[in-house]
Formats: structure tokens, C-alpha cells, sequence
């Protein structure tokens, strides 16, 4: 017995080591507001561009009804907090949400060069994709969350900013005169295509609770003072913030551009040009920080599958190697695919739909075992039947709409 003891101490001590040298599990000393500002960036990004196309795609009645319930149902998951368990869905989330933001990087700078500089050469969508990932071949060495803290929280301040502007410059620029809100194909299968589709883009929106666990994991937790209640009320600072971003975008955007908006509101508003420039160069600093906070999780699994799992010793050398290997990835698949819409349809309903509508509500009832028929089962019954519904039928129209782009598109142009 005294030959084991220092052989489980040093076990014990080597454990700690590794502990902290995982991003997860290296810092557990961040403050409520840093949950705050961290939902918010994971929360308010590449989504919330989208839906006036999605409200485009739904029509009025389906569109606020979808918007709304969305948000009381992602709000209502993160009431209960930590019902989420880490699975590969939820790490299909962060890779999925990881490719579209490069390609939103690409996109937001490539605008912001148009506006700029209307009159110069036409540099490729690739290009601009390459500079983005750039960035973040070197922000991705950061350690931990916390020191990712002030990344975050200007990804923040820039999302509710570019927000309003998207919303605040639709007004000024008044309805057109021609401004239609019929449906946006010509023909009714078209149409049910797109109304999956869209489901899957407010899926996409509301998907920022997937990190929450991660999030949560920076805080510090004691018996006496467990990290539930500060977590708690910076979710509730985050879903305000959120509602005052996401619905004044997708209503006052549909409101007046009609059928007409582009799957990016910032591309329908054409003028001035230096508002327009700003806006973009906004979007791109928020995506970085959304970049790092979803990556995040994705950094923790991998080195904790190398470090525990195949023996690697935790270096500096395989923090670097795993780190640029997973931008280099999503760099490329997002200049392969660089198609928006379809991309948020198609991860919206395949990855984020269980995590975001029907995962959490099975964990409940298996966990809570609430009274059946009671009001409780009953919410949480029709949260799995919507989310198992937006599963199946969203993929169906981000697919499709990747394959009509496709159609007339020539790789890396």
C-alpha cells in the first residue's frame, strides 16, 4: 500500500497537469458577464444576416410565429442549463458553424473591398476567404476562453452594432414602391424547398447555446456557490440582447425588401457606401470572435483525444499542429462550398436542429421523468416533434439550394 501511494499522487499530479493544459479545463476564473458577451458572439452572428431571406422564404404569418418560438425555445433550454451533454452532434455544430463563418469572413470582406473600392479589379471570393482564415491561423493559439475574453467581447459590441445598422439603414431606405411579399419561387414545390430551407437558416440563428456547457466551464464552482447562478444570469443579459439584435433584422429587413433580399441583408443595402463598408468590416470582426468561441470546443475534444486517449505529451508542437491543421480544414471546405444560404439550411436542420429543439427535451424526460400529460411533458413533446420535423425537412432544402447554386459555379472562382 505505501509502494501505490506515490505512484496514484503522481498519477493524480500528472492528471492535473494535463487539466490544465486543456482549454476547457485550464481557467476557471471568469466572471458572469464574461458568459454574457461569450452567448452573445457565439449567438448573434452569421444567423441573424440571414433571416429576412428566411422571412422571405416563410411569409409573415409562418416567419414571426417560427421566430418567436424559436427563441422561447432555445431560451427555455437554457433555463435548465447543463441538460446538454457533449456528443458528436453537438461537435458537428461547431466544425459546421466554423466553415460558414469562413465563408461569411470571405463574403463580409469581400463587400467591404466593393464598397470601398468600387471601381478596382475584381479579387476572387477565395482570396478573401484565404485572408480571413489568415487571422485566424494565429488567434487559434490562444489557449483557453478566457484568454479569447477581449476577442469576444468586441465580437459583441460589433453584432449589436452591425444589427442595428442592417435594420436602422433597411428604414431609411424606405419600401420601394414594387416591393413584393408573394413567395419567392414560381412554383409550389420551389416554394416548400425554400420554406424547409428556411427553417433550417432560424435553426442556424438560434444555435449559440451549443457552447454553453463550454462557456459555463470558465466559471468558477463551489458546493457553496455553484457556477449555475452567475451562468444563469448572464444568459438572461445574452437573450435580450439577442431578441433586440435578431427581430427588429428579420422583420423591419423582409418589411422592406420584400422577396427580394439576399440571403446577406448587408448585400441588399447598396447605399452609402461608407455605412455599407462599416456594417461589413463589422461582420468580419464579429466572426472572428464567433470563429474562436465555437473552434474552441472543437480544440478541447481533439487534444483531449490525443493528449488522454493516444498518449501524445501535451506541447506546444501538438497545439500548433491540430490547431492549424483544423483552420487549414475549414478554410478549404468553405472556399469549396462558399454557398451561404444553403449551407445554414442544410447544417441548420442536419446539426443544429436536435441540439437546438428535441435533444435537451429527450434528456429532460429521461432525466426529470415530469408526470405524463402534465404541462411540462407536453412542452417538451412538442419541442421533439418540431426539432425531428426540422431535422428531416431542412437538410432536404439547404441541399437543394446548394445544387442550384452549384449549377453555375466554378470552383475557387
Amino acid at each position: 500500500m505505501a509502494v501505490d501511494q506515490p505512484r496514484n499522487e503522481e498519477k493524480t499530479a500528472e492528471q492535473k497537469a494535463i487539466d490544465d493544459w486543456l482549454p476547457i479545463t485550464s481557467s476557471r476564473n471568469a466572471k458572469w458577464w464574461y458568459s454574457t458577451f461569450h452567448n452573445v458572439t457565439a449567438m448573434v452572428g452569421a444567423g441573424v444576416l440571414s433571416l429576412p431571406y428566411a422571412m422571405s422564404e416563410l411569409g409573415w404569418g409562418p416567419g414571426v410565429t417560427v421566430m418567436i418560438l424559436s427563441w422561447l425555445i432555445t431560451f427555455y433550454h437554457n433555463m435548465a442549463n447543463g441538460r446538454n451533454a457533449r456528443n458528436g452532434s453537438r461537435i458537428i455544430v461547431d466544425v459546421s458553424t466554423c466553415i460558414i463563418y469562413m465563408v461569411t469572413g470571405g463574403k463580409s470582406l469581400k463587400k467591404f473591398h466593393e464598397s470601398v473600392c468600387p471601381s478596382c479589379k475584381e479579387i476572387k471570393l477565395t482570396y478573401f476567404i484565404m485572408i480571413f482564415a489568415s487571422v485566424h491561423f494565429v488567434l487559434s493559439h490562444l489557449p483557453n476562453f478566457n484568454s479569447i475574453s477581449i476577442i469576444s467581447l468586441s465580437a459583441a459590441v460589433m453584432s449589436l452594432t452591425y444589427s442595428t445598422i442592417a435594420w436602422t439603414a433597411s428604414l431609411t431606405k424606405g419600401v420601394p414602391a414594387n416591393v413584393s411579399y408573394a413567395p419567392r419561387a414560381s412554383t409550389t414545390t420551389g416554394n416548400v424547398f425554400n420554406f424547409f430551407n428556411a427553417l433550417g437558416d432560424v435553426a442556424f440563428a438560434y444555435a449559440g447555446h451549443n457552447v454553453v456547457l463550454e462557456i459555463q466551464a470558465t466559471i468558477p464552482s463551489t458546493p457553496e456557490k455553484p457556477s449555475k447562478g452567475p451562468m444563469w444570469k448572464g444568459v438572461i443579459f445574452a437573450y435580450v440582447i439577442v431578441a433586440i439584435c435578431y427581430l427588429p433584422v428579420a422583420f423591419v429587413g423582409y418589411y422592406i425588401f420584400g422577396n427580394s433580399v439576399d440571403d446577406n441583408i448587408l448585400l441588399s443595402l447598396e447605399k452609402p457606401n461608407w455605412l455599407i463598408a462599416m456594417a461589413n468590416m463589422f461582420v468580419v470582426v464579429h466572426v472572428i470572435g464567433s470563429y474562436q468561441v465555437y473552434a474552441m470546443p472543437v480544440f478541447d475534444m481533439l487534444e483531449t483525444l490525443l493528449v488522454k486517449k493516444f498518449k501524445f505529451k501535451p506541447t506546444t508542437k501538438l497545439r500548433f499542429t491540430t490547431r492549424t491543421l483544423y483552420v487549414g480544414l475549414t478554410m478549404f471546405i468553405g472556399m469549396t462550398i462558399p454557398f451561404f444560404g444553403g449551407l445554414l439550411g442544410f447544417f441548420g436542420g442536419f446539426a443544429l436542429a436536435p441540439t437546438t429543439y428535441y435533444l435537451p427535451c429527450i434528456i429532460w424526460l429521461i432525466v426529470r421523468k415530469p408526470k405524463r400529460f402534465s404541462l411540462s411533458w407536453w412542452i417538451n413533446w412538442t419541442f421533439i416533434f418540431v426539432g425531428v420535423a426540422l431535422m428531416i425537412v431542412a437538410p432536404i432544402g439547404g441541399m437543394r439550394n446548394i445544387i442550384m447554386s452549384a449549377s453555375n459555379y466554378k470552383f475557387y472562382q
